[in-house]
């Protein structure tokens, strides 16, 4: 039986998501979880060993092609640098346009590279790599001011139980292209869960504000899943930060808040 891609990505996605809260995971937790979320897709991994084989090939061949590329564009970069100093010392302005012209092609190769590595694979927004690779310093603290909001859709469960699983995803790429309309940095945290960070100028209530605006659009609308339709809603948790506060803090205070708002939200929209 030859196993669909789309679907043994939904079912990393989701074993990945379920041992976030987990404090240590051994190979046969994984493996478990794993299973057990395959047996709700109603799939049995047959030649596994084979399976499990052919995918680290091609990770390893992803991989091995990203740091062929990036080792090509610093090599092009580092000779870019030297033709440009001699420019400028021989007063070469033909030689300064043609490595003006080379350098303006491989920012767009190192533009690539960094969505590849810093965007969630099934939303296109950014992931928890480009938050900490961009907004953080090595103790995991802000670089800057702003404001933190995590959004986390309610009854999630029960549209993956009700349509499926792909639907769910589409959902959650439905969610994730409404939060870009905030214009700010937008996020998958996991799972269902998105972070948005509004820069400095926001205020938590400000964003709160934004959010909800959102909200209200996205609840008067209907999704549809073939002959059914269905709506979708989220709760939103914000809290204002400062530079050199701990994300870990920053995350909790906004969770609590989050959840504030799920018990009000949920006396309202009560289902889907």
């Amino acid at each position: 039986m030859n196993k669909d891609n789309d679907v043994l990505k939904i079912i990393s996605n989701e074993t990945k998501s379920s041992i976030d809260s987990i404090g240590i995971v051994t190979p046969s937790v994984y493996a478990s979880i794993f299973t057990k979320f395959a047996q709700e897709h109603n799939e049995v991994l047959e030649n596994e060993t084979e399976l499990a084989h052919d995918l680290v090939l091609s990770e390893c061949s992803n991989l091995t092609n990203l740091q062929s590329t990036t080792s090509k564009n610093v090599q092009q970069l580092s000779d870019s640098t030297n033709r440009a100093i001699s420019a400028i010392k021989n007063n070469d302005e033909a030689l300064l346009n043609e490595v003006l012209s080379e350098t303006k092609e491989l920012r767009q190769e190192i533009l690539k590279l960094k969505e590849a590595v810093y965007k969630d694979e099934l939303t296109n927004v950014y992931n928890r790599k480009w938050l900490h690779d961009n907004l953080l310093d090595d103790n995991e603290q802000f670089l800057i001011n702003g404001t933190l909001a995590i959004i986390d859709l309610n009854f999630f469960k029960l549209i993956n139980d009700t349509y499926g699983h792909i639907v769910g995803d589409k959902v959650l790429i439905f969610i994730a292209n409404q939060l870009k309309q905030t214009k700010q940095s937008v996020m998958r945290y996991g799972g269902d869960e998105f972070i948005v960070i509004f820069k400095n100028n926001f205020s938590m209530d400000m964003a709160f504000k934004k959010l909800d605006d959102l909200r209200q659009k996205i609840i008067s609308k209907k999704l549809k899943s073939g002959d059914n339709s269905f709506k979708v809603s989220f709760s939103i948790g914000t809290y204002e930060f400062e530079k050199g506060d701990a994300l870990a803090n920053t995350i909790e205070l906004a969770d609590k808040n989050m959840y504030a708002d799920k018990i009000k939200i949920k006396k309202v929209v009560t289902g889907i």
